[in-house]
């Protein structure tokens, strides 16, 4: 099916640190497991490899389109799918001074 070793991983990217809501979270990324190691160059001690293919990062709007690309162009690939977010129960302000309220207002 593939014309190389390579397998592509189709994923939905995690959110950043810094967000917090929801937003910018659609959208689908192929991307390709490194074919080989990285070792350090000689001269600078950078790190790298020859594999060109791991520097590729491929935007899709779906996670069909994300498909018939690898599909289309014969590459074997796994799909990851997102993880559930846990469900936010929403709380007002009244809450901290509801009557029966199991635990102490600490401020």
């Amino acid at each position: 099916m593939s014309r190389d070793a390579a397998i592509a991983r189709i994923h939905c990217p995690p959110r950043s640190a810094m967000q917090s809501g929801k937003g910018n979270m659609q959208g689908w990324i192929l991307e390709f497991a490194p074919a080989e190691s990285r070792k350090p160059d000689p001269l600078m001690g950078w790190f790298g490899s020859g594999d060109t293919r791991a520097q590729l990062r491929i935007s899709f709007s779906t996670r069909e389109a994300a498909e018939a690309y690898a599909r289309a162009n014969g590459l074997a690939y796994e799909i990851e799918e997102p993880a559930k977010a846990a469900a936010i129960k929403p709380k007002s302000y009244a809450e901290n001074f509801r009557y029966g309220r199991s635990e102490n207002w600490t401020h």
